[in-house]
């Protein structure tokens, strides 16, 4: 029950990214980490992943889950890669990494990217997290809302059910595990158009 619940809590997400990416070629991964979600997707398309950890890149190529790997600081994407020169750039679960200037930074460059559209996924306000598996690149040092999204030009969606249910790294907070798990998973359907009440925070941008 546990794992259906996860995959149902999943499947928003995994089915907005396939719906953006559907009339795409290519893909930059921007910080695509060790486990990607496009790796667990049947995308007939291009897929590159950057990222600044040499360890998660390792684990990512050894599952096979992007067709071309870059090791660099993602800061650094508008020196390595040219205007336009993906169809769709995404950050999922990313800007929350990087203070918020660096992150608009960040942003603009994954714009200049981009072809068609960016994807951005993030928890709602800010979450605290601290370094996870040896990564010093995990620790969380903002948190953004429908609204900061909204004002760069970006479409907002609901994620991950209501806020209040989960906690780091999006585990529910209260027990019994089972009970929770269903209302955040029923909840998800009540919060997609409505993301100031929910967990994270899925964004779109068309350029």
């Amino acid at each position: 029950m546990k794992s259906f619940l996860i995959k149902i809590g999943r499947c928003f997400l995994y089915k907005m990214i396939e719906r953006n990416l559907a009339d795409c070629k290519s893909v930059l991964d921007v910080g695509c980490g060790s486990d990607s979600p496009l790796g667990k997707m049947k995308l007939s398309l291009h897929k590159e992943g950057v990222d600044v950890f040499e360890p998660a890149i390792l684990e990512s190529k050894k599952k096979g889950l992007h067709n071309k790997y870059r090791i660099i600081d993602i800061l650094d994407i508008d020196k390595v890669y040219s205007e336009k020169s993906f169809d769709a750039v995404v950050a999922l679960e990313v800007i929350e990494h990087f203070e918020k200037q660096k992150a608009i930074e960040l942003i603009k460059k994954m714009e200049s990217i981009a072809k068609k559209r960016v994807l951005i996924s993030t928890p709602n306000g800010f979450l605290a997290q601290e370094i996870l598996k040896n990564n010093p690149y995990e620790v969380h040092k903002s948190g953004w809302c429908e609204d900061e999204l909204k004002d760069i030009g970006y479409k907002c969606y609901g994620i991950r059910g209501l806020k209040f249910i989960r906690g780091e790294k999006g585990r529910i907070k209260y027990k019994p595990w089972i009970f929770w798990g269903i209302l955040a998973a029923i909840s998800e359907l009540l919060i997609f158009f409505y993301p100031k009440k929910s967990f994270g925070i899925f964004a779109v941008k068309h350029l």
